[in-house]
């Protein structure tokens, strides 16, 4: 898929595949990492960096893994990588985070239908994530469902979800038999604008699903007030919830 095909296709749908974008070395390299920062960072970072499953043991979640390891300060700045999405984000890439979404055999946790804006409260919406598939990912082991053309729409209302590791979710529900299945072999990336609906269902399979995902904005983005005031209504709501 050439670049002119790229921007077309996550302009008009939210999200775009593309296929075998990391060869098997880079891919072995990379689930080496992820695997040792399990191991030997994630006992050291702090408590809001980490999510575990309902078992307490299994990894859900790493969040801003760039601030806690070099080589995910590295993996973002890739030259091929940035003038990708330079067009996407309308401007300089900014890498806004590095997580990872582990969705580990049969204890993975499903995530409810979102948009990642209600988190990120950037204006304008000029903010993507790279989906970096790190195992093939299959309609068992939990695939992401995006809502095409769902980016569109600006941000819809988002409410606590009860949810460890993804706390918000729309208000309203949505059509989810109208969402696409993101079946992904890995190595294969896909990017999904900021404001695409989407969401997953529990990894009830024998298989991992691991992802990691790179989040951009571009440098040209602020945070909107007015969002991040809606962010914080929630957020309260959450802990009144909890306490």
């Amino acid at each position: 898929m050439n670049q002119e095909e790229v921007v077309r296709q996550y302009q008009s749908q939210g999200f775009v595949h593309l296929p075998a974008w990391y060869g098997e070395e880079t891919l072995d390299e990379i689930r080496s990492a992820v695997e040792r920062y399990n191991r030997e960072v994630v006992p050291g970072v702090p408590e809001s960096d980490v999510v575990f499953e309902a078992d307490g043991t299994a990894i859900r979640n790493c969040w801003r893994m760039q601030a806690h390891d070099p080589f995910f300060t590295r993996l973002p700045a890739e030259e091929r990588l940035q003038t990708l999405i330079t067009e996407l984000v309308n401007g300089t890439p900014t890498c806004m985070g590095v997580e990872t979404f582990n969705k580990p055999a049969k204890v993975g946790s499903g995530v409810p239908p979102h948009q990642d804006n209600a988190y990120f409260c950037q204006d304008p919406p000029d903010v993507l994530t790279v989906w970096i598939a790190l195992d093939d990912v299959t309609p068992e082991n939990g695939p992401v469902h995006y809502l095409p053309g769902s980016h569109t729409q600006g941000v819809h209302e988002h409410v606590p979800s009860g949810v460890k590791g993804n706390s918000f979710g729309l208000a309203k529900t949505v059509d989810e038999t109208q969402a696409k299945a993101a079946l992904l072999k890995a190595g294969d990336i896909l990017i999904h604008h900021c404001q695409t609906i989407h969401f997953s269902a529990p990894n009830v399979s024998d298989f991992p699903r691991l992802g990691l995902l790179l989040v951009f904005r571009g440098e040209h983005t602020q945070d909107s007030q007015e969002m991040k005031a809606a962010y914080q209504k929630a957020r309260a709501l959450m802990e009144a919830g909890t306490s």
